[in-house]
């Protein structure tokens, strides 16, 4: 078990759009048209554990890009694995690589009320990234391809005592190319006597001390200035991490990488180590940050265990990290 710059890996996670995909359940890009066509997308596969069976009996009516009206029968019987699109989008085609953005309802499945929407606040998940290798092969399939404003439906059955299965219905309403790395100016002035970051071909970056001595005050060097939007305290960034900490030989120890998997990782500000969050907020979109973390910042006198109760970071450790920050939101 890895330990990420989370505040703590017992704390709650923020359910996601990508997360929701991710874990197999079902989930949905959706749009509002003034047709209430529920005609569904094929996704072709030999194998059936790659397959998503016909959600059948349910509606959506509405403009296109405003938030559709779901409409079904009630009570429904509804099961994970199962989708519908109910309204075919009308702008650009989503492609390999896209982030996307999307709104989002969840209708009980049981009666029909909202149990929740981000259209009214508009606060779209822009977790998605349509890329094989960061969601299944089976929802690449249904996302590749469709058009922005597409309204798709998936069924959720939590199977929980409360028995809340639902309908979630999402409106791709945009999309961004996906950053993969930190890309824009190499910062030249960077102090000497800091660690050394250096790059593979691929981006995956190395450290060395360089006869480094830690203090008790937060580093947060620029090594590449990135040109997009400035990182804000409240936000969710999307990166691309490696985290190390000095063993009590004094050598580095990487603890946690995603390097490994190629898949970035998205954090709320709001829920990792105050180091990552005050040293990360203010910079740019496309930047790559080195992050010297005294322990008051990071996970403090709290040693950092696995599963099996192996310690992954001792306490009081300062952490080092190398950030890239490929999106905010």
């Amino acid at each position: 078990m890895h330990s990420t710059p989370r505040r703590s890996r017992r704390l709650s996670t923020l359910v996601s759009l990508v997360g929701v995909i991710a874990l197999g359940l079902s989930l949905a890009s959706c749009g509002g048209s003034s047709s209430s066509s529920s005609s569904s997308a094929t996704v072709s596969s030999s194998s059936s554990s790659s397959t998503l069976d016909q959600l059948a009996g349910v509606t959506a009516t509405g403009t296109l890009g405003k938030k559709p009206t779901i409409a079904f029968r009630t009570p429904m019987t509804v099961e994970n694995n199962t989708y519908a699109v109910l309204q075919k989008g009308n702008g650009d085609v989503i492609s390999d690589g896209d982030r996307v953005c999307a709104q989002a309802i969840a209708v009980n499945a049981k009666d029909g009320s909202e149990l929740m929407d981000t259209w009214t606040k508009n606060t779209p998940d822009c977790s998605l990234v349509v890329d094989s290798g960061s969601i299944s092969s089976t929802y690449y399939k249904v996302f590749k391809g469709q058009r922005l404003n597409a309204t798709i439906a998936f069924g959720v059955n939590d199977e929980n005592s409360e028995g809340t299965s639902y309908i979630m219905a999402m409106t791709l309403v945009s999309k961004s190319r996906a950053l993969t790395r930190a890309t824009g100016t190499t910062v030249t002035d960077i102090p000497s006597n800091l660690p050394k970051v250096t790059r593979a071909s691929s981006g995956k970056p190395s450290l060395s001390l360089n006869d480094y001595t830690a203090g008790s005050s937060l580093v947060a060097q620029t090594l590449i200035k990135g040109t997009g939007d400035k990182v804000e305290s409240s936000d969710t960034i999307s990166a691309m991490y490696t985290g190390w900490y000095v063993t009590k030989k004094g050598k580095l120890k990487q603890f946690d990488s995603n390097w490994s998997s190629g898949s970035a990782s998205d954090f709320s500000l709001s829920s990792v180590v105050t180091g990552w969050k005050k040293g990360l907020t203010g910079q740019t979109v496309g930047s790559q940050v080195l992050l010297v973390i005294p322990p008051d910042m990071g996970y403090g006198s709290d040693a950092q265990t696995d599963s099996n109760g192996n310690v992954t970071i001792p306490a009081n450790s300062t952490l080092y990290f190398v950030v890239d920050i490929l999106y905010a939101y």
